[in-house]
């Protein structure tokens, strides 16, 4: 690939899924029009970027033709960083325009609530214009109608999708192919934050009147053991507290039960919404405080303030009976209620300690 571009701190940017499949269809349609294959193959990004992306296998037969891409997600740590997108291209009906077939490895929509009806390959509808437009492009300068099917695959695409919110978002099979920009920003983590958005949305369209944003797999384990959530009414909020709060005030569900880890918790008790270790810290000073606010003396202030962790911080309150854990909490809710705005969500806050174990709660 080409026009390789950097942000201020010299990460790759990287393209989407979208980008490469889009990519690989300009060279497939192509050479199904004239015989040969562009290599590389240059696209226009919504955006207005014009990159070149070499291709990684070719096949022309009499009635299709076949290009891949490799995907370079650039310095992001992206699960499809790698993969191998395929477009495979046949002429389609008279007037029946682009038509969009989930190939091997890419998943089809089963739930509703995503921007896809149910039994649509799951193709973004960003990449899906990005697509019929380059078809359009390719039509015009090679005297194509433009009328054809355009097959999606990724190659261990199924393996991949499992560590993604593929399977709890009900888009079984395989991967989606996203993309809005066609640009990867490294570490930007938009997949993540969309794809907690997509989980509301989701959990919406089945009705569920409950919804929990969990920090982690544990604390996902003790939400089910408390309130018998099912699997897709539990997002994986990681570290993305705001994206949670801010997507359910514009989208409310009834009941929001938040999540986590005392110290991650005790970082959105301090009015952080981004809980992520390298953009938020543990403040020590206003544990100490609210240990007092519940009921301990200055000698327990003293010695959480020369604490090591939070945890260590919890553990020298419990053994004085102060319940640190249940303060942290109600503050974590305060801060949530804060971001909701008056959205008609009733919050709950939920603690852990790492084995799982209830350390704090609202009542």
């Amino acid at each position: 690939m080409t026009e390789e571009r950097r942000t201020p701190e010299g990460l790759r940017y990287g393209w989407t899924t979208g980008a490469c499949a889009t990519a690989a269809t300009t060279a497939a349609y192509t050479a199904l029009l004239t015989g040969e294959f562009p290599d590389p193959v240059t696209i226009t990004l919504p955006k207005g970027q014009t990159p070149a992306f070499a291709l990684a296998v070719e096949d022309l037969d009499p009635g299709s033709a076949m290009a891949g891409v490799v995907k370079d997600a650039g310095d992001d740590p992206d699960v499809t960083h790698g993969a191998l997108i395929r477009s495979t291209v046949r002429h389609g009906p008279p007037g029946s325009g682009v038509t969009f077939v989930a190939g091997p490895g890419v998943g089809t929509v089963t739930k509703a609530g995503l921007p896809l009806a149910v039994g649509e390959p799951a193709i973004n509808p960003v990449p899906r214009t990005l697509m019929r437009d380059h078809v359009a492009v390719v039509a015009a300068l090679h005297g194509g109608t433009g009328d054809v099917v355009v097959e999606i695959s990724v190659d261990r695409g199924e393996e991949l999708a499992r560590k993604t919110w593929n399977p709890r978002l009900g888009i079984l099979g395989g991967l989606s192919i996203l993309g809005t920009t066609g640009v990867v920003v490294p570490y930007s983590c938009s997949a993540w934050i969309d794809s907690i958005r997509r989980g509301i949305d989701v959990a919406r369209a089945a009705g569920y009147q409950h919804v929990a944003g969990c920090t982690g797999s544990t604390s996902e384990r003790t939400v089910m053991d408390l309130y018998g959530l099912p699997e897709d009414a539990l997002l994986d909020m990681g570290d993305f507290a705001g994206a949670v709060l801010k997507y359910l005030r514009r989208h409310p569900v009834p009941k929001l039960t938040i999540a986590g880890g005392f110290a991650k918790l005790s970082k959105l008790a301090d009015g952080h919404l981004d809980l992520h270790s390298a953009r938020s810290q543990v403040n020590l000073a206003a544990l100490a405080r609210t240990a007092v606010e519940a009921g301990g003396d200055s000698e327990l202030a003293e010695r959480i303030l020369g604490a090591n962790t939070a945890l260590e911080a919890l553990t020298l309150s419990q053994a004085k009976g102060i319940p640190l854990g249940d303060a942290v909490a109600e503050g974590a809710k305060r801060t949530a209620l804060e971001v909701l705005r008056g959205a008609e969500v009733a919050v709950d806050v939920v603690a852990i300690d790492r084995a799982g174990t209830i350390v704090g709660r609202t009542h």
